[in-house]
């Protein structure tokens, strides 16, 4: 008998597996309103499903996107990115509850990774939108009439907080920077990118950028102003000062270069102060590596003007670089503490820069005084001639 409720037992929990895996696919989903989907897809994020109908001889998609788990107090997202595979580009169908308990469905051209997902009208004809919410379900349903012959897509979901009437921005690491891939409508195959690849560029992207223009030169300008003061340090702060911007220039190249990528790969995204001052930088950074090979002797009659526009382009550079980084945080929106590191950096730069100011000041001023004091005529206290009141010393006989 023990043994027979023991069998039963486990008959009872292999079968709850089962029916739990059968629940948690796409297949033998079947929709409230009796609608029917030929072609389903269970995705890799998000706890998510996406079911449609193609009809190629239209070029007619229409679709079911399920977001499971889901409470009233959080929006959901399905689109499709005729650009590329990221967030950027993507052409969105919205859908939450509203405070009256209303749902709302609406659809939103995403034009950079801080959106507020404004409605707007989409790169493609969409039709009957509409949503629902059930059992922590919310589905969106739509009909999207494809504006290319490609039975391949891009697609993106992805689901975010919602305060008042109002979506906020979905986090920004885990499942929702993964929640990405391809799907062909035909076939059903789908392959999830996670984003993986086009986040890899943008972070390097913003850490070339980060240390060359926004640290290493820093660093460098600080050895030409400070370090040459010291005459035990000369000639090597020079050395160490073509080095370190030398170092940074290239290391930035190489990030402006991921950053032009970048911008090939989302021609319809564009961050125009952002590109703007990254080439005023290149421009300006390039100016000064062949400005160096001009420079005149240091007795040169034209060496002081040279001085004057090297010093100029030079803290030019810092500036603009210090702001477009600060642009880059407002577009990648990193974790907090990446910012608040650069932020902790660039304090640190700035408190060494004002003690360095200081000391150097008052090595200068010390030594000018040494100088004079040692051009001055000896005066009194026997410091020119021997009786202290300026007269010369009796000859011997």
């Amino acid at each position: 008998m023990a043994r027979m409720l023991e069998l039963v037992l486990s008959l009872s929990i292999l079968m709850s597996m089962i029916f739990s895996s059968t629940a948690q696919s796409c297949k033998g989903y079947a929709f409230s309103s009796n609608k029917i989907f030929r072609a389903c897809n269970d995705l890799p994020y998000l706890n998510s499903y996406l079911h449609w109908n193609y009809d190629s001889s239209s070029n007619k998609l229409q679709i079911a996107y399920r977001h499971t788990g889901i409470t009233s107090s959080r929006w959901v997202s399905w689109a499709i990115n005729p650009t590329s595979t990221g967030m950027a580009g993507s052409q969105a169908l919205v859908a939450f509850q509203q405070t009256d308990g209303t749902m709302r469905a609406y659809t939103s051209p995403i034009s950079s990774y801080q959106t507020s997902l404004q409605e707007g009208k989409l790169s493609f004809d969409v039709s009957d939108l509409s949503a629902t919410l059930a059992n922590n379900e919310i589905i969106i349903f739509a009909t999207i009439g494809l504006s290319n012959t490609s039975t391949t897509v891009n697609q993106v979901w992805q689901d975010g907080a919602v305060s008042g009437d109002a979506t906020q921005v979905h986090a920004t690491s885990g499942a929702n920077v993964q929640s990405m891939g391809t799907l062909n409508l035909l076939s059903g195959e789908s392959s999830s990118t996670g984003g993986n690849d086009r986040i890899r560029k943008r972070n390097i992207h913003g850490v070339l950028n980060a240390v060359s223009w926004g640290i290493l030169l820093p660093i460098g300008a600080l050895i030409a102003r400070y370090l040459k003061v010291f005459k035990s340090a000369d000639p090597a702060w020079f050395y160490l000062h073509v080095s370190c911007q030398s170092i940074a220039y290239i290391v930035g190249v190489a990030g402006w270069g991921t950053g032009l990528k970048l911008g090939s790969e989302s021609a319809s995204i564009q961050y125009d102060a952002h590109r703007t001052i990254g080439i005023i930088l290149f421009c300006l950074g390039t100016l000064q590596v062949f400005a160096l090979l001009l420079r005149p002797k240091p007795d040169h009659k034209y060496r002081f003007y040279w001085n004057i526009y090297h010093h100029l382009v030079g803290y030019s550079v810092i500036i603009l670089s210090i702001i477009n980084i600060f642009k880059g945080f407002n577009i990648l929106n990193p974790d907090k503490k990446w910012k608040n590191a650069y932020i902790g950096v660039i304090a640190a730069l700035a408190l060494n820069a004002v003690w360095f100011e200081g000391y150097t000041w008052y090595l200068v001023v010390k030594r000018k005084r040494s100088e004079v004091a040692g051009k001055m005529p000896r005066g009194m206290n026997g410091s020119n001639g021997v009786n202290g009141f300026g007269g010369r010393q009796h000859q011997g006989l």
